[in-house]
């Protein structure tokens, strides 16, 4: 029996009894739970450059206002959300403009406030448009199919990014994860209470919802609305699909990622044996200096206000958690950033796992981003922004490790 220490609690490898806060499903016996090394294995960046998009001398359609988010479809294609326009741009495998989809509006196949999209392997593209609080549905060729209701009335008051169901007709979703919007008004006065993972039933006229798995809320946590957030230095959650239809995870301060689908709930999880550190006052003295720093640069009265009342209010988690960002790729691969040296850092060293629970390697810190986008035969996207603000997408290739 092999027992993994996450700072003061244990998981003890071959029992029956798991700890509650790191696996939540259904049944027990359904779960398998693989350690990984404990070293790391540097991985040299290996990465070929197809081709790049987007610059203020460019073609007119390359000049973006604000590129959201990209995501690639089963032939490769690759479609850009610009936020500031309220279109997707679909280019082809060399880098050429293949057609717009959307625009400003609010007939068929118009946007008026489109926050984020998916795109199915199909090339059919979901677009969460909150002006209608609706999800647009759109085919291959850009053209308008239906429209689906995100809920009833004031029912929907926060929207949370989600990721295309590889079979389609649904999308999921990582409720307290990556935030989108939050409206205000007597149904958003209390944040919810839990963090599902959720799937999205598209095939009716209103979205239903079903919960694939119960991530960790640690207790005193709060979710994403407005000023508020989880404890500084907690542990968010985090999801990506995966080609069979699984859902990678992670939502608490150890290394653990959880592998759930639905109807089964969490039957996989993949650990390794690094220690969060705990929260000691110099961190958080440092923490907050690092703020009101940040916060002070801004010329903006009323921010500065709700910002110092925000400082004020800060809650610290008793760990510094470990795991920062995860995403998936459509060979199964999963890729999870750590923290980086300092607390508040996002940007550490970058771990390659497989569904399976293979061990690929480690980037080191800096040594690459974590991909925009994942796409077929290798394919990577990346969204930069230069020193003007001006946004581009490099989509690379990985080439054999």
């Amino acid at each position: 029996m092999h027992t993994l220490q996450f700072g003061n609690r244990s998981l003890h490898l071959g029992c029956r009894v798991l700890l509650p806060w790191l696996l939540l499903a259904p049944s027990a016996d359904a779960q398998e739970i693989i350690e990984l090394p404990a070293e790391d294995r540097w991985l040299v960046p290996n990465f070929e450059e197809i081709y790049r998009v987007g610059s203020l001398s460019g073609a007119d359609w390359e000049q973006f206002g604000y590129v959201r988010k990209v995501g690639f479809d089963g032939a490769g294609l690759l479609h850009i959300l610009d936020m500031q326009a309220a279109h997707i741009l679909v280019v082809d495998r060399s880098g050429e403009l293949l057609r717009t989809m959307g625009g400003p509006g609010e007939g068929p196949g118009e946007f008026k406030d489109a926050l984020s999209f998916a795109v199915m392997p199909d090339g059919r593209v979901v677009v969460a448009d909150w002006g209608d609080l609706a999800y647009e549905i759109l085919g291959v060729n850009g053209d308008y199919e239906r429209r689906v209701r995100m809920g009833a009335g004031d029912e929907i008051n926060r929207l949370w990014d989600f990721m295309p169901d590889p079979a389609g007709d649904a999308l999921f979703s990582a409720v307290g994860g990556q935030f989108l919007v939050f409206r205000g008004g007597p149904s958003g006065a209390q944040a919810p209470t839990a963090r599902p993972i959720e799937r999205l039933d598209l095939t009716g006229d209103v979205v239903t919802r079903d919960t694939v798995a119960e991530g960790w809320l640690p207790p005193g946590g709060e979710l994403h609305t407005g000023w508020r957030e989880p404890k500084v230095f907690g542990p968010w959650i985090s999801a990506g699909m995966l080609p069979d239809g699984s859902v990678a995870f992670t939502d608490s301060s150890a290394y653990a990622v959880k592998i759930a689908r639905p109807g089964t709930g969490v039957w996989r999880i993949l650990v390794r044996p690094l220690q969060p550190v705990p929260v000691t006052g110099r961190m958080i003295e440092a923490e907050r200096d690092r703020r009101r720093k940040e916060y002070e640069a801004v010329d903006d009265p009323i921010f500065l206000r709700s910002a110092r009342e925000a400082l004020a209010n800060l809650k610290f988690h008793d760990e510094v958690s470990l795991l920062r960002e995860l995403r998936t790729g459509w060979n199964g691969e999963i890729w999870v950033q750590r923290r980086g040296e300092e607390p508040h850092d996002n940007n550490g060293p970058i771990d390659v796992l497989t569904m399976d629970g293979r061990y690929i390697g480690t980037y080191a810190a800096g040594a690459v981003a974590m991909p925009d986008a994942f796409g077929p035969d290798g394919l990577v996207a990346f969204i930069e922004r230069d020193e003007l603000g001006v946004h581009s997408v490099v989509v690379k290739r990985v080439v054999d490790r």
